[in-house]
């Protein structure tokens, strides 16, 4: 591999960002596509599926053979609030191949007594996310029902383009959190991209089942990244 490319996608993996190694198996140039930039055609659409699904291998387009390497960041879950459904969630989402991190300040919740072998942050959003910003690859669930707590970490994903973004509560709930994300500066679209009321719609009532809907669409979220803005279904 060319030196030049190889400190290119390097660059890009340690900042978390997806890419792309598109190889010409007919003449072995190689090349990096970050995710975003433009490749026209057959090879174009093959190199977004590999952006989607994070899956490697050859393809034909425009009469030639190509390899692509995907190289994308492992997902993460962010759950803001140590509660009963964050509780549930944190082993569900390990198991699908999410590592878990609960920020709480409140320190009565957030103990490893309740959340055992998870990451756990017993501080504001606000100092945790300075520390470790939010990206692209996060999905951030609040779930506290704590507008101090909640509001300045779902504004932080919102500015960082987390592939999802969700929020626990009814519809009238919402409608205030729409109104204090707006004073906080928040474009009404971006606000329009916070799944609430959280989860998948499938009757969940008990903790458990919330976090089941949560983590399906977390997953669905992840997996039809870019569809929607192309006018297909997800």
């Amino acid at each position: 591999m060319d030196p030049y490319v190889l400190k290119t996608l390097n660059a890009e993996r340690r900042a978390r960002r997806a890419a792309v190694l598109v190889t010409d198996l007919g003449d072995g140039r190689d090349r990096v596509v970050r995710e975003g930039d433009m490749v026209a055609g057959e090879l174009g659409a093959a190199i977004e599926r590999a952006f989607r699904t994070g899956l490697s291998g050859s393809v034909e387009a425009e009469g030639r053979t190509f390899f692509l390497n995907a190289h994308l960041p492992q997902p993460r879950l962010v759950v803001i609030g140590a509660v009963h459904i964050s509780q549930a969630l944190a082993p569900m989402a390990r198991i699908a191949g999410y590592p878990v991190e609960i920020v709480d300040p409140r320190t009565a919740f957030a103990t490893p007594d309740r959340f055992p072998d998870v990451t756990l942050h017993a501080e504001w959003p606000q100092d945790v996310l300075a520390r470790q910003p939010l990206d692209g690859y996060t999905a951030l669930a609040a779930v506290t029902h704590d507008p101090k707590i909640d509001d300045f970490a779902l504004k932080a994903a919102l500015d960082a383009r987390c592939f999802y973004v969700g929020a626990l509560g009814s519809r009238k709930t919402h409608a205030r959190r729409v109104e204090r994300l707006l004073a906080l500066g928040a474009g009404a679209e971006d606000i329009g991209r916070i799944h609430a009321p959280i989860g998948v719609d499938i009757g969940a009532a008990s903790p458990a089942e919330i976090a089941v809907a949560v983590l399906a669409e977390v997953i669905n979220a992840f997996r039809s990244r870019g569809l929607q803005r192309k006018g297909e279904a997800a």
